[in-house]
């Protein structure tokens, strides 16, 4: 089979086609053969060593497609299931191997590349939604990276649920991107925490979910109301650094937290839980992901030069 390798950590030129033997699961595990593979941030983290993982490695952390073999043990899934999953590795090739506890099976009326799609950041974009602050109507939502694969569920999801979203996009073109998928108003990053003042009469927003980081976090806190939440859900621009915790008194004794999707999503009945809600908006509507490029797996250096350029607007793919 055919799958992307990372020998050292490095640039794109770091994710390199190999061919390798088919995997067999073992037990508790599922072989999928994968239809299409979403392309997301985390990815850079890995590549470039942000992120440890021991080389070699194939890289992804999304995908969706068929249950190809089942390992021992396995009762949750047949061959030949429509399956999806997010957070393992691996990803980038036509086969992965999957522990049953880490698959959602995808309903017959959602595509599988649309599942693909929406599985790692639906997920993510939910529970930032529903558990990390629960929106709830007439909230004041501000979203960094607007635009992107996270930002536009997050937009999506937040306006669905009745608050007034403000995306932070950096270009016209973004913006209304942003606006289409949903948000109330859309700004530029330069002074966005006095533009969120100025559009919410001098309160700021109940929450800032900011994908950007470093470059970013500090503005954030200045666009929070007072107790306010600022949800650091990525780290585009790099991760933030140490700070004086004096700066959530100044921000109008603000929080601020760093989520991951193992601790909402932490075992297979929470996973299925958010996974059956995620498809669910999928196949309403409220989700509509917005496809920038699907790229051959070969393609995969110039998919994170697109997304590491900022040169994409919505998700990318990886057809398998």
């Amino acid at each position: 089979m055919q799958s992307i390798t990372v020998t050292s950590p490095g640039g794109p030129s770091a994710l390199t086609l190999s061919e390798r033997e088919v995997p067999v699961p073992g037990r508790g595990e599922v072989l999928v053969r994968n239809t299409a593979a979403g392309v997301n941030f985390i990815d850079v983290y890995y590549r470039n060593g942000s992120y440890p993982a021991e080389p070699p490695f194939t890289p992804g952390q999304e995908g969706a497609g068929v249950v190809a073999a089942l390992g021992e043990g396995v009762t949750a899934f047949e061959e030949g299931a429509r399956v999806a999953y997010a957070s393992q590795l691996g990803a980038y090739a036509e086969y992965t191997v999957v522990p049953e506890d880490k698959l959602i099976p995808v309903p017959d009326g959602v595509d599988l590349t649309a599942a693909a799609a929406v599985t790692l950041q639906g997920l993510a974009a939910y529970y930032l939604t529903h558990e990390t602050h629960p929106v709830a109507e007439g909230d004041t939502v501000v979203v960094l990276a607007a635009a992107g694969g996270l930002g536009r569920f997050l937009v999506q999801l937040a306006a669905a649920r009745g608050a007034t979203v403000i995306a932070v996009t950096s270009t016209p073109e973004k913006e209304k991107a942003a606006r289409d998928a949903g948000a109330h108003h859309a700004i530029g990053y330069d002074g966005f925490d006095t533009a969120v003042r100025e559009l919410t009469g001098g309160r700021g927003a109940r929450v800032v979910y900011d994908s950007v980081g470093a470059a970013t976090y500090r503005t954030s806190l200045s666009a929070l109301a007072r107790r306010g939440l600022l949800a650091l859900c990525g780290l585009s621009s790099g991760p933030v650094p140490p700070f004086d915790i004096e700066l959530l008194r100044a921000a109008g004794s603000a929080f601020v937290t760093r989520p991951t999707m193992r601790d909402h999503v932490y075992d297979a009945e929470t996973l299925r839980a958010a996974g059956a809600a995620v498809f669910g908006h999928l196949a309403d509507g409220v989700l509509t992901p917005h496809l920038h490029a699907t790229l051959p797996l070969r393609e995969a250096a110039e998919a994170h030069r697109l997304l590491e350029g900022r040169a994409t607007t919505g998700k990318l793919l990886l057809a398998l």
